[in-house]
């Protein structure tokens, strides 16, 4: 009972005497001292507190002071007001502080990061993803997307591409069309149709995104700006751990990748061709 008191915020002494006036009725300091088994000399601070937070009674008898615990209930009460304004106080300058952090996020660049225009980032974990946001939210006119359309729902992504496009942003996405495309129907993944993967990409084609879909490979990567690739390096034969991702941050490579992007462009088909197929 001690260890739980001292974790709400008592003193090792405060729970001894707290204890102790709980179980006893009118008492004396000596008393409380007594039961407690602490020094006199250390009882008296706390009583004097307890009276001021509203957790005892003084009484005065024509000879000393002696105390009482008020009702229980009401001291747990206060300590649980308490708890709520200091969790809710916490939580206001967590947010204030923030807001005042947010701006000054990498707004000093050393000049070694100036010179890193490679990035791995390894393990399959949301910090990849995130990794791939923060360069979606960052870019400025144009995303050239290719994948391996695997499965099909709105999410984080998706929220970003229609902002995009909405500030003036061209996306153009080729999908490689999976046997093994699957979607989500009534919060359950199942094997999608082709009616399914044709009502996902005109769900893609309604916020602005212009699209066409391979039946041959095309590798998982994203050129940003015409500056920033972003390569999903997968391999079916490790575990997911050793998945990574490489962002490359450099303009000549950036150009040759668009080659191979155009290319597959070319041979792709819009949906209005794969729809008649």
């Amino acid at each position: 009972m001690i260890d739980r008191l001292k974790y709400l915020g008592f003193t090792d002494y405060e729970a001894k005497v707290f204890i102790a006036l709980l179980k006893g009725s009118l008492m004396s300091a000596s008393e409380v001292a007594d039961d407690a088994e602490i020094r006199r000399t250390d009882v008296y601070n706390i009583l004097k507190s307890f009276v001021e937070k509203g957790y005892a009674n003084e009484i005065e008898t024509n000879a000393i002071l002696k105390y009482e615990l008020i009702d229980p209930d009401i001291i747990l009460d206060k300590l649980q007001r308490r708890i709520n304004e200091s969790r809710q106080k916490e939580l206001e300058t967590l947010k204030e502080t923030f807001n005042e952090l947010k701006p000054l996020h990498k707004t000093k660049e050393s000049e070694s990061i100036k010179r890193v225009n490679i990035e791995l980032v390894r393990g399959y974990n949301q910090h990849r993803e995130a990794k791939f946001i923060e360069l979606f939210k960052n870019a400025k006119s144009e995303v050239l997307f290719m994948v391996k359309l695997e499965h099909a729902v709105l999410g984080e992504v998706d929220e970003t591409a229609k902002k995009f496009i909405a500030g003036g942003g061209v996306i153009k996405s080729i999908y490689q069309v999976s046997e093994n495309f699957r979607i989500k129907k009534e919060g359950k993944w199942s094997k999608g149709t082709k009616e399914d993967l044709i009502k996902s990409c005109e769900v893609f084609e309604s916020y602005g995104e212009i699209l066409r879909l391979s039946s041959g490979a095309v590798p998982n990567m994203t050129i940003f700006d015409r500056e920033i690739v972003f390569l999903n390096i997968t391999d079916k034969t490790l575990p997911k751990h050793n998945e990574a991702d490489v962002i490359i941050k450099n303009k000549e490579f950036a150009e040759n990748m668009i080659v191979v992007f155009e290319s597959l462009w070319e041979k792709g088909k819009n949906l209005k061709e794969f729809t008649e197929n």
